[in-house]
């Protein structure tokens, strides 16, 4: 449920196809994102699952698989 909502949230905001997003996906290697893209992301996700992400945790988003984690962890607080 979290991975296909973050899979099309990266699709939105990127421009790229939805099946295009894998959850080993890296988001700046493999998706095209750059800093700007990343922090516009953090604050989507953070308003669409009402959840806060801490910069110790933004920094170690890698790939779609770590936002999910982070969400996940962060809706069980």
């Amino acid at each position: 449920m979290v991975l296909e909502k973050v899979k099309s949230l990266l699709s939105a905001q990127l421009g790229i196809k939805e099946e295009r997003i894998q959850a080993k996906s890296r988001i700046l290697e493999d998706l095209g994102a750059d800093s700007l893209d990343l922090v516009e992301l953090l604050m989507t996700l953070e308003d669409e699952f009402n959840v806060t992400v801490s910069d110790e945790e933004a920094i170690k988003l890698k790939t779609v698989d770590d936002i999910v984690k982070i969400i996940e962890a962060n809706q069980a607080k």
